[in-house]
Order: C-alpha cells, then structure tokens, then sequence
C-alpha cells in the first residue's frame, strides 16, 4: 500500500500524461496524427521552398526521371547535373517567374500558344527542332511527353519574352536626361591640385570603440544579411603518373601505332582501345585541330597526308591518321521534306512540295539526321536521303557557302595512367597528412609546413558548392564541411574522381541571416577607423593651409607638388583610376577658384579647375547604346531579385 502511495505521489503526472496520449491517439484519425507528427520529416524530404511553396524530393526526383525519358535516358556525371539544374529552373518559372508575371498583367493564350508551336510565328524551340512542320504531327504521336516538354518551354519562354519587353519598353530616356549625358560626357576639364594620401601607417590616435561598432552595426544591420555558408582550407595531392608508369604508356601506344596505322575498321579500333579522342566522321578545316594538338593540325594541313609520326602532349601520345580530304562549304541552306505518303520517286509532284516548304540553314553541328550527303550535293538537285529518325527524305541544296578545304582525321590518344603502386604512393602521402593532424587544425597546420604542403583557402562556400581550384565535381569535400559541427575539425582523406586526395579543416561557419556582431567587429572597425582617420587628416590639411591662397604655396606647406590632370570628365568612360569624390567635386566646381580640402577614398584634394573643353566625341547614339547595356544588365538581375524576394531556399546539395 505503501508503495503505491509512492507512485502516486511521484509519478502521478506522468502517469497522467501517459493516459492523456493514450486517449488522444484514440480520439484521432491517422491523417491527422500524421499532420502532428511527420513535421520534421516532411521538413527533411525539402528540396525547395519557392514562394511559399514545398518542394520534396519525391516531386524532384519524379520530374527528373521524367526529363531522362523525353532525353532516352541517363548520361554522364555533368548530363546528370544538367538534368536536374534544368528541372529546378522548371519550379522556378511555375511557382515563381510565371506567377510573378501574371500579377503583372501578363498572360499567353491558347490561340497565342497555338500559333507559337504550328502556326505563321513558330517559336524558334519548335522551328530548330522541325525544320519541316510535317514532322510534328509523327513526333506527337510517338512522343507525346516530349511535346507537352516543348510546350511548355515554349509557354514559359513567351511569359520571359513578354516580362522583359515591359522592362524594356517601359525604359524611357527623356531628352533632358540624354541631353545631359551627352553634356557629361563631353565635357573635360583641366585641373592641377595637391593630393595628401592617407598612408599605409596605422594612426594609433584614431581609435574606435566597442559602443561605436554596435551602434553601427544596429543601424546597418542589413547590410551583415548573409547566406549559409563554410570555411574550409585544405591540402590538394593530386595523383599522377610516374615516370615508369609513362614509359609504360609509351610502350603499349608503339605497339598499337602500327596496327591504327594499317586497320580497315579506324572508329572500332579507337573504341576497343579506349582512345580518348573517337572518330565520328567530323570534317576539320585548317586551324581547327590546333585544340587537340598544334603537330597534328600541321601534320593535317601541311603534309601529304597518311599517318603521322607519334606526338606526346604532356603524359598523352598522340598519333593521327588523314582518312579523307575534299572542299566543302562550311554552311549550305536546303529545303528537305519527307517523302510523301504513297511516292517512292521523285517526280513533279514531289518536286512541287520540296519547292513550297522553307530553307534550312545547316551547318556540321546543326544538321538534320541523314542529311549530312547535302554537303557535297550540286545545287538544285533534288536528291532522296534516308534518315534514322524521320525516315525517307527528300532534299535539295539551294545555296552554299564557298568551299573550304577539309580534312577527316582519326585520332589516337592516350594518356598514361597511374599505376597502383604510384596510386599507393600518393595515398600514403595523404594518410601521413590526415593521421598526424588527428583531427586537430593545429597540427594539421604544423603537418603541412613541415612537409611543405601549400594549404589552400575556400571561404563561404555554400552547399551547392562542386569546385575546388581545379578540381570540379568534388562535392565530397562540401558534404564533409557541412556535416561538421565544429569548427578546427579536420577530415579523413576525401577520394575525389580517384584522382584527387584532399585533407580539410573546418575554420568557419556561418549560418543563414544576420552574421554575429562578433564575426563582422574587425570589418566595421576598418570601415570605421576609415572614417575617423580621414575626417581627422583633412581637418589637419585644413588648419595647415587656413590664409594661403595659391596652389604653389599649399603644396609647399603640405610637403608634395602640383599635378595636372587635363581631361578629368564626369563620367566613369573617361575617368577610370581616379577617386571618384575628387571627380564629383572638380564637376561642381568654379574655375580659377581654389577648392576647400576635399575627403577623398584615397586622400585629401585640394584644386583648382584651370578651363573646361566641350567636344562632341560622345553622341546620342552612345548614350542610347549606354542605356541599352544598363537595361540589359538590369534583366539578367530580375530572376535573383524574385527569389530573394520569396526567400526561396534551395536544398538541393542536401540530396544529390
């Protein structure tokens, strides 16, 4: 009895708690306890919140596999990027862009999106995509998702047009704001003046206070808003190969020489080589081949053709073969329809279609699949083609660019790769840095110097951060500095791309919003000391020059000399390199008066304006053209501006 007393007493709320939830989970459905309980759950699923709106990452991922599919699946490391960069901007233009537009009074119809995709103003996304309208009615039916891709590209490039356009319009210059530009511009003036710099020697009287850096940053708080961000430095041990493992190289390349040198099947034998260049059939024309190998571009253009000696380009060795040489135009512009239904000839009525439908300008890189023959067609004459994806075409050249002289070459490459042994090497290298650090920055410091290993710094890198000097895809080292919580921590050996061995240290971290008075005290201090160091030099200027009245006599009172500037103008064109507070005052001064002491960026002014010229070098046509470029910088800034605006936060390094 006394012991249940006891309970009673001591876990009687407990108890109650207990019954309490017991009781609520009766009472409630399992959707409503869901809504109570999967919070941080739903929160951990987040790729995205734009505007307000949740974006998980099944939704992400849905739209991704769906983009693969209309694409025929997966491709490289950067395609797979790509992929998901392009799907993010598709959450962007719905939950933000479009929306944004709409709220200002922009739409685009269904007659408008109509006309777009197939009729007399076709979007230029659906008119590079078919050159020949005919082809679209096949596309759709065999690749519906495809179409409603292309749609809404189409839907979202117009809001984008449409957006821009009012920017654009709405961007007027009236005549007193161009008269004076082109007066600004034109107008130089003739100065001579004294300059006192501030100097590089600290001034120990000036100081700054604890209350005066809170107070500044109380009233300028805004300006210390900042994104969540890392600090890290690391050391870099790059695994190459050894001069054995390159000797190596060399050997197997002069064994395989002589059999690219001689084989019938030159593609096959690049592909079962692993060659790092592959042949496709390319055409190059002189100077092209200087971006893989300056000898083989000479070997191409200047020999007799055949096979050329082997070359080595760092640790690769390259060998090149000449496999066919003719004239070509580089562009040809053709008009191609597919054979019509029931037609297996050309005849005029074939010849009437072909001569109805429009040019296709086409080059190498933009050609349309089986029509690679119309490079070396004569003009006029209507030829058949039989094309992968559209089948039997029907084509004809109506012009072409003059012909050129162009090579096809194979190219055998290859690289000498590190061998094991050498792999092990470097890798001790890096366990002797991770393990003798032992987790601490200090000793990772002392490591470091003592084998004398340079110590990069990446500051405020975000979480979508992938590039690390010159490594690119090492989003590894970002995941490790964001999974730390510690600041002087320091990593295991990080593997990037089986090439790259990092070792890194946490120095900072910086969350998302307001940075801390303490982590931006020495920065306000500078600005601050700034401030103070200069009001004090030009109230010493000032009482140092008080009665003289001639520039000769200040600047022997100040210990310097007179300088001349003779076209100083008020305009950044002209007047790049000088301090732009002794530019805005030489623009308001009088002439032939000696200026008042002037506080500069770099110093303390004191001028006179000698004469002002007024030439007529910069028209009304630069000042349109100099509006133009402001205006085109200002739409690269709307996006941003939209979604730091809505807050959006982006999550995505969190998951891929």
């Amino acid at each position: 009895m006394a012991a249940l007393d006891t309970i009673r007493t001591k876990f009687g709320i407990v108890i109650s708690v207990i019954i309490g939830l017991s009781l609520l989970l009766f009472i409630l459905d399992n959707d409503t306890l869901m809504k109570l309980f999967s919070g941080d759950t739903a929160k951990a699923h987040r790729v995205a919140v734009i505007d307000g709106q949740n974006v998980t990452i099944e939704e992400f991922q849905s739209r991704i596999d769906g983009l693969k599919n209309i694409y025929g699946g997966s491709g490289n490391a950067d395609q797979e990027k790509a992929i998901r960069d392009e799907v993010w901007q598709s959450y962007i233009n719905q939950y933000l862009f479009v929306r944004n537009a709409e709220k200002a009074g922009i739409r685009v119809g269904v007659e408008e999106l109509k006309d777009l995709t197939s009729g007399d103003n076709m979007s230029p996304i659906i008119s590079q995509s078919f050159p020949d309208k005919s082809q679209i009615e096949s596309f759709i039916s065999q690749n519906p998702e495809g179409w409603d891709y292309l749609i809404d590209l189409v839907r979202n490039q117009q809001y984008y047009d449409k957006y821009f356009a009012l920017f654009v319009n709405s961007s007027y210059v009236n005549p007193l704001m161009l008269t004076r530009a082109i007066e600004e511009n034109n107008t130089t003036a003739d100065v001579d003046f004294v300059m006192v710099p501030f100097g590089y020697v600290r001034d120990t009287t000036v100081e700054v206070s604890s209350s005066e850096i809170r107070k500044y940053y109380k009233d300028h708080k805004k300006m210390f808003r900042q994104n969540e961000s890392r600090d890290v430095e690391y050391v870099l041990i790059e695994v190459v190969p050894s001069a054995s493992d390159i000797a190596a190289a060399e050997e197997d390349f002069n064994r395989l020489y002589e059999e690219f040198s001689e084989t019938d099947n030159v593609k096959g034998f690049l592909l079962r080589n692993s060659s790092e260049q592959s042949f496709d059939g390319y055409w190059y024309k002189e100077g092209e081949l200087n971006t893989i190998s300056r000898d083989i571009n000479s070997f191409a253009f200047e020999g007799k053709g055949g096979v050329s000696p082997i070359y080595r380009s760092g640790d690769a060795f390259l060998a090149a073969r000449v496999m066919d040489s003719a004239k070509r135009p580089e562009t040809v512009t053709v008009k191609v329809i597919p054979m019509p239904e029931g037609q297996s000839e050309i005849n005029s009525d074939v010849l009437a279609q072909l001569d109805a439908t429009e040019t296709v300008d086409m080059t190498q890189t933009y050609t349309i699949p089986g029509c690679e023959p119309l490079f070396s067609t004569p003009a006029n004459k209507a030829v058949k083609l039989e094309s992968p994806q559209y089948g039997t075409l029907v084509g004809k050249v109506i012009s072409s660019s003059e012909p050129v002289l162009m090579k096809q070459v194979a190219i055998f490459k290859k690289s000498a790769i590190a061998s094991k042994e050498t792999f092990s090497n470097f890798y001790s290298q890096a366990n002797l840095v991770s393990s003798r650090s032992n987790g601490k920055y200090e000793n990772f410091k002392t490591v470091c110097d003592t084998m004398g290993l340079y110590i990069h710094p990446a500051n405020r890198i975000s979480r979508n951060n992938e590039k690390f000097g010159v490594v690119d895809n090492a989003r590894e080292v970002t995941n490790w500095a964001y999974g730390v919580k510690k600041t002087g921590s320091v990593s295991e050996i990080i593997t990037v791309n089986q090439k790259y061995f990092f070792v890194a240290a946490l120095t900072g971290i910086h969350e998302e919003g307001y940075a801390p008075i303490e982590e931006v005290s020495s920065q306000i201090s500078e600005l601050l000391y700034s401030q103070k160091a200069g009001d004090k030099k030009l109230e010493e200027i000032s009482q140092k020059i008080e009665g003289k009245s001639s520039l000769e006599e200040i600047a022997d009172v100040l210990g310097t000399t007179v300088s001349n500037s003779a076209s100083i103008a008020f305009s950044s064109l002209n007047s790049q390199g000088l301090d732009p507070a002794f530019i805005g005052a030489v623009a308001a001064a009088e002439e032939n008066v000696v200026s008042a002491p002037v506080k500069g960026s770099y110093g303390v002014y004191v001028f006179r304006v000698n004469s002002r010229d007024t030439g007529s070098f910069y028209t009304e046509d630069d000042a349109k053209a100099n509006n133009v470029r402001m205006m085109q910088y200002s739409l690269q800034t709307i996006v941003p501006v939209m979604m730091d605006d809505a807050d959006v936060k982006d999550n995505r390094a969190r998951f891929f």
